[in-house]
């Protein structure tokens, strides 16, 4: 396999349910349906642009630097409602300061369904799921989907968004385990998929307390999860948010996760863009393709 030298952007654009509003001072100001949020964003180092709009914000987070390290919000607003393509996913406040929802993973969503049309009910598995928009968005496309998050608390949010998305007979497999013993035991059974989906964190823990690090244990995840490809498979899409890593050591070890194969990988960053046209770079990805 060739490797991609070419850095892409994939930007997710405004819609009717968000749109990042402005960001700078190390502050972004997004909209999720009719709610408005300051968040913490290190990568907006430059000056913010509407300082009026940043005035009319419902609710801004306070905490550390870390992107899940705790805090709190300076107000409580109730659960809000965030429609993406025909999915209703259903947004609050965390103390972490994250909501359910990651906008700028949209573009991949919108790859991967692409990438799935004409094949009939084809098998998806979407590793480190969090709440479902991903799995949802997929299996309103017609995918049948396996959907794997460590945290009980993510899937039963994830069954909100289901029954708040009208699907609640949608071919979703809803699994609360850690990712690499499941992919692993997919393996010895000889499971195939014709796409996957991996968001894993830089830092985690399973059910049963496995401890996961991005650097240690995405590398022989990867090679599992290659073998897991069925011979038509359409996809595979990584993305990271540790910020110390490149989007060129993604793509690489995507790569070697799948030498001999064939097919190219696209690697780059994704990045939302702002109401007036700047962009605000969120994480790296890589994804395969036959």
């Amino acid at each position: 396999m060739k490797p991609h030298e070419a850095l892409t952007v994939r930007v997710c654009e405004p819609w009717d349910g968000y749109a990042l509003i402005d960001s700078g001072g190390g502050q972004k100001l997004e909209r999720f349906g009719d709610v408005r949020l300051i968040r913490p964003e290190p990568q907006a180092m430059w000056p913010r642009r509407d300082e009026a709009a940043w005035q009319a914000a419902d609710a801004r987070f306070e905490g550390t630097e870390d992107d899940d390290g705790p805090g709190r919000w300076s107000a409580g607003l109730p659960d809000f409602p965030v429609p993406i393509d025909g999915v209703s996913m259903v947004c609050r406040l965390t103390a972490n300061r994250h909501v359910g929802l990651f906008p700028e993973q949209r573009p991949h969503w919108q790859s991967a369904a692409d990438a799935l049309a004409g094949a009939e009910a084809p098998e998806v598995l979407n590793l480190f799921g969090y709440t479902g928009a991903a799995s949802l968005y997929l299996a309103r496309h017609g995918a049948r989907v396996t959907h794997i998050d460590a945290s009980k608390k993510a899937i039963a949010w994830a069954r909100e968004n289901q029954a708040s998305s009208g699907m609640d007979d949608a071919p979703i497999r809803w699994i609360c385990e850690d990712a690499p013993k499941f992919v692993a035991r997919e393996v010895r059974r000889g499971r195939r998929y014709q796409g996957i989906l991996l968001d894993p964190p830089k830092f985690g823990r399973g059910p049963k307390n496995e401890v996961w690090n991005l650097f240690d244990d995405l590398p022989p995840l990867l090679a599992d999860v290659a073998a897991l490809l069925a011979d038509d498979a359409r996809f595979l899409i990584l993305t990271a948010y540790a910020i110390r890593a490149s989007a060129l050591s993604v793509g690489r070890s995507l790569g070697a996760s799948l030498a001999g194969r064939g097919g190219t990988i696209e690697t780059g960053e994704l990045a939302v863009r702002e109401e007036t046209g700047g962009l605000l770079p969120t994480s790296m990805y890589a994804e395969w393709r036959p």
